[in-house]
């Protein structure tokens, strides 16, 4: 029984161990036994921390036995993505940049696991600075899709999609700034979801665009879903950007069913650049959503063609600004040949940063510069409303909006690294919802002809997370097909 204690879910796993049944370290020494079986085909983790897994597992067992209640979350274990700032190891964004730096202090959400009583299992790849759709750009490695070890897991938090598809982990947190939650949700097929913004407390993760950045969590099923959201949400005093309201119990509303629930289909997004097998898989995904009592209604988002470019120019200008911390002075690279300020500023980032990363600045730079920051940065802007609105408007007519993830199933390596232009349109159907700041989750509905996973997306209103939650949970219990484990699961 323990050496299989890896394929439950999370709700399970505690459940089990709160009854006795198990215990947290002996799933903690499932999940390591397995990392180390499937880890090499996979490539999810850039560090692992045994030790320190164990003694937390040892420790809420003791505490269990004490009679304490160690949270939601009891003997869980977790792996996060490696842009989030623990004290345990180091912090590196997958760059050469932050290859040594430890951080002095845990995000808010590492110190709201641990308040629930989560073991975490370590760091988790991912494209450098967040900055991919591919996971290919990261500066350590490259992680592979467990569906098809020829492919891309998505990115940029491939390596917690990834890990989560393999039974690596329980469950994994990613961050999501224009799809880089859901795209790898879709291509690993697990599920995958983008916080409302300001849902989740952003301190302690590594800044690329900060008023897009969005910290959520891949999990197994809904239930899982609706358990961890409600572990990691709430305002945080150290986040001016979060929410001050009150976190629903997602788990109480989960099973009320989508009966009399209106789901939009907006008219953008089913077109001819939909791949014909994703189509096939949604449009039976959003059947068997019917056939609960949803009301399937067409609704239009007109300024849908404007969110590629708009996203482009607003991520860009704030990495270019976010990213100008990091200069070989005050921490990160600092490249030993330097022998001026220049050198140092040159050398040090040209070194540092890998060529996604310097491209997105230098466009960024750019897009803010004088003579150009009317034309780009405040049109986009301006845009940006214009997205938001049709949201606002589409939300009139229908309680949640459902679409294609991604136009097609995951890429084989290397097809879309030459041609940045082509890899930005992979995240045609996402980044609108970081834009508009709602909620939006990735749920598998089905594998294409050639194997892999197809992604549903469920987007919502402004903290209704609830509804989403509801919606994945209805479809799972429709009787619809599922996925079943990857092959490296």
């Amino acid at each position: 029984m323990s050496a299989e204690l890896f394929r439950l879910s999370a709700h399970e796993t505690t459940a089990r161990i709160r009854s006795g049944d198990t215990n947290a370290r002996e799933v903690t020494e499932s999940y390591l036994a397995h990392i180390e079986s499937v880890e090499p085909k996979v490539d999810a983790y850039l560090d692992v921390w045994r030790e320190p897994a164990r003694a937390r597992a040892e420790a809420i067992d003791a505490a269990i036995a004490a009679g304490q209640n160690p949270g939601p979350l009891a003997g869980v274990p977790v792996a996060i993505k490696d842009n989030l700032c623990t004290r345990e190891g180091r912090t590196t964004c997958a760059s050469k940049m932050l290859e040594n730096f430890e951080s002095p202090y845990d995000a808010t959400v590492v110190e709201k696991l641990d308040a629930a009583g989560a073991v975490l299992l370590g760091k988790l790849n991912l494209d450098e600075f967040a900055m991919g759709s591919t996971n290919e750009n990261s500066a350590v490695k490259v992680t592979r899709n467990p569906w098809d070890s020829d492919r891309v897991p998505g990115g940029s938090s491939g390596g917690a999609a990834a890990c989560l598809a393999a039974n690596e982990a329980a469950f994994t947190l990613g961050s999501d700034t224009g799809g880089s939650i859901r795209l790898p949700a879709s291509f690993c097929g697990c599920l995958g979801m983008k916080p409302t913004y300001g849902r989740v407390s952003r301190y302690g993760l590594v800044a690329f665009a900060s008023s897009l950045d969005q910290i959520g969590p891949f999990t197994k099923d809904a239930e899982d879903l609706a358990l961890i959201l409600a572990a990691i949400a709430g305002k945080d005093p150290r986040d001016a950007t979060s929410a001050d309201l009150p976190v629903p119990d997602y788990s109480s509303t989960m099973r009320d069913g989508v009966s009399g629930s209106r789901i939009g289909l907006p008219k953008e997004y089913f077109t001819d650049a939909l791949d014909g097998e994703v189509g096939k898989q949604v449009d039976a995904a959003l059947q068997a959503l019917k056939g609960e009592g949803a009301e399937l209604v067409e609704i239009s988002l007109p300024h849908t063609e404007y969110a590629i470019a708009v996203y482009y120019i607003i991520c860009t200008a704030e990495a270019s600004s976010n990213l100008a911390r990091f200069d070989g002075v005050r921490y990160g690279y600092r490249h030993p040949d330097a022998a001026s300020v220049e050198d140092l500023y040159r050398l040090s980032k040209s070194e540092g940063f890998g060529l996604e990363v310097q491209r997105r600045i230098l466009l960024g730079t750019y897009v803010l510069s004088s003579g150009y920051y009317d034309a780009y940065y405040l049109k986009a802007q301006k845009a940006r409303g214009l997205l938001r609105r049709d949201f606002d408007e589409a939300f009139t007519r229908c309680d949640v909006i459902a679409t294609p993830t991604s136009p097609t199933t995951a890429y084989k390596f290397g097809e879309k690294m030459d041609d940045p232009l082509q890899m930005y349109l992979g995240d045609i159907f996402t980044t609108s919802a970081n834009l508009a700041g709602i909620p939006g989750l990735s749920m598998p509905c089905g594998l294409a002809s050639n194997g892999m996973p197809v992604g549903l997306q469920l987007l919502g209103k402004p903290f209704d997370e609830a509804a989403l939650i509801r919606t994945a949970y209805a479809y799972e219990k429709s009787g619809a097909p599922t996925l079943g484990p990857a092959p490296l699961g």
